[in-house]
């Protein structure tokens, strides 16, 4: 659907968007998936949007342990570093951010200030220089008040070479540059601030920024603004004990086995817009299998009665869940803003005529049904995912659910191109590819399958010499813009010899000055532009096959309370989370 700019309550901007259907664990889920139920996305404009406390959910009640279960340790818990969709969402419990999504757990978000007064003032009003006033009252762990000055080191530290893994949008966008880190070098300068940063004073935070930076506010979000008194900065061993500025403090971490987190008394849910603090302590217990997971909560006894597993439910138990509607009331289902493609290598399939035919032949329903049908995934025609604010359906090759091999013959004019399509070794990564083949085959392409090793497979793809055709990637946005999603994977200014995220290397000038002309809107402006583009870089270029969203179904026990999967990064929440008594 095409957005819509309206004015909501509160004083809110606000874009009718269309999001993933996300479920709370009501029992209420559905058994088709719609994912483009309309949901909406606000920036808050009103400083009483972003005051606490959260509004309550209806039921919860205070005390317990909430248990949650995980095969792997979490890669990061130090917010600087902390990237994976696990330790994005487990460091809202421990650790506070400029800014923060507010979400109702139904897919509508407003984005608002957490530490902040407000998500930032636009100062001249060309997206160049930003400001954060702090709020009072917000304290860490040992008491001690949160200043601009804390935030502002825990920014300089992410600088470090030492503490790598997490997003660099800040950092490149002070310095410059890519090469942050030794544009401006925290290692050599630890009592200063990089380029750009200041602190006027302790309730003042400032970004002077040498080209429009709109999305800020967004970026702000993340976990690098995270606040560190400097006398705590315990370099890379923060990642076995962060110090909290959240509703949760760490007391207890045996990495790999076990993570306890119990309450924080400095924490004023007066200053918080966006958490609780019902249970007594949050318990992570890490071995468990995915299977495993799902067994033990569907057994519902003990602790795991009052647990969720972070696994998805396994394929050979999904008929078990959706069957018994006992277990279903306990289970979370939905779209989530992590859209995979089939991406095409434009400098070795060069031609356009070639690429639209790829487009046409593949067949998209044996892909879904392989991986569980709406239990796995959404088939989609867009590069943006439905979780976009701005997002607008369409199908800039429209070939039905199955493909139309009959329209990629008639482009391919007699042709029998030969392509090498590169996978992980992966069971489920290789079923994949073997429909992709399948499909292009009967289009009359000729297709070798190149299977690799998992752990190599994405430093592979992101080379720009690599000898591969086209290959399956994915992309799940930092926050709910076509800003964190299409000059990422498609600004030729980006190619590097390794590491890319533009994998099918698109260059093109006239796109490039697009990314730059939207990117210098206000966010709220650019909503809509970056549908537009979507479908002109489809239409112009083809430079990927949009192929599904990925769905996400996790179980719980029966007393754990006020779950639901965040619509920004599709994973579970636990900021209302509580245990039943």
């Amino acid at each position: 659907m095409r957005a819509r700019l309206v004015t909501a309550a509160g004083g809110a901007l606000a874009l009718a968007v269309a999001l993933g259907a996300c479920s709370e664990n009501t029992g209420e889920n559905d058994d088709v998936l719609d994912p483009d139920q309309v949901r909406t996305g606000a920036i808050a404009t009103d400083p009483k949007d972003s005051l606490g406390p959260a509004p309550e959910v209806p039921g919860a009640t205070k005390g317990g342990t909430f248990h949650i279960l995980r095969e792997s340790k979490i890669s990061h818990l130090d917010p600087q570093r902390a990237y994976s969709f696990a330790g994005l969402m487990g460091s809202q419990l421990y650790a506070r951010t400029l800014t923060a999504f507010t979400d109702d757990g139904k897919g509508n978000v407003t984005l608002v200030g957490d530490l902040a007064e407000t998500p930032g003032a636009n100062v001249d009003g060309d997206c160049k220089v930003w400001e954060f006033k702090i709020k009072d009252g917000v304290k860490f762990e040992d008491g001690s008040a949160i200043t601009s000055k804390e935030i502002a080191y825990g920014i300089a530290r992410s600088f470090s070479p030492d503490l790598t893994g997490g997003p660099t949008y800040l950092q490149e966008w002070l310095a410059g540059t890519a090469q942050f880190d030794t544009a401006w070098q925290f290692t050599e300068s630890p009592d200063s601030l990089p380029p750009g940063l200041s602190t006027p004073d302790d309730k003042t935070l400032r970004f002077e920024f040498a080209q429009p930076r709109c999305d800020l506010p967004f970026a702000a979000s993340l976990p690098a603004t995270a606040p560190l008194p400097p006398a705590k900065d315990t370099g890379v061993n923060l990642d076995n004990q962060p110090f909290s500025s959240g509703p949760y403090k760490i007391t207890k971490h045996t990495p790999g086995v076990e993570l306890v987190l119990e309450r924080n008394e400095h924490w004023d849910p007066n200053t918080d817009p966006v958490r609780h603090q019902y249970p007594d302590r949050f318990v992570w217990s890490f071995g468990a299998d995915q299977t495993a997971q799902t067994n033990r909560v569907i057994a519902d006894t003990g602790d795991d009665a009052a647990a969720v597993a972070t696994g998805a439910v396994p394929a050979e138990l999904v008929s078990r869940v959706a069957g018994d509607p006992a277990i279903k009331e306990r289970t979370l289902i939905s779209a989530t803003p992590n859209a995979f493609r089939l991406a095409i290598n434009t400098t070795r399939v060069t031609d356009l005529s070639v690429r639209q035919a790829i487009n046409h032949a593949i067949d998209r329903s044996s892909i879904v049904k392989g991986l569980g049908g709406q239990y796995g995934a959404v088939a989609s025609t867009t590069l943006l995912p439905p979780a976009t604010l701005g997002y607008r359906n369409h199908d800039a090759y429209p070939a039905g659910e199955s493909g139309d091999p009959g329209k990629a013959k008639e482009l391919l004019a007699g042709r029998t191109p030969e392509l090498v399509l590169v996978t992980s070794d992966e069971t489920v990564a290789q079923e994949r590819a073997g429909h992709i083949k399948a499909a292009l085959e009967k289009a009359g392409f000729k297709i070798v399958i190149k299977p690799i090793p998992a752990d190599g497979y994405l430093d592979t793809v992101k080379k720009k010499d690599n000898p591969y055709d086209i290959w399956v990637d994915s992309w799940a946005a930092d926050w709910p813009s076509g800003a964190a999603i299409l000059p990422v994977l498609f600004d030729g200014r980006s190619i590097k010899d390794e590491g890319n995220s533009n994998t099918s290397q698109l260059n093109d000038p006239g796109i490039n000055a697009e990314f730059d002309r939207v990117l210098a809107l206000d966010p709220v402006a650019q909503a809509d532009e970056w549908s537009k583009l979507d479908e002109r870089i489809m239409k112009e270029h083809a430079p990927a096959v949009p192929l599904y969203v990925e769905v996400v179904t996790v179980a719980h026990g029966s007393k754990a309370g006020g779950l639901f999967i965040g619509s920004i990064f599709g994973w579970t929440s636990f900021v209302n989370a509580y245990v039943k008594q």
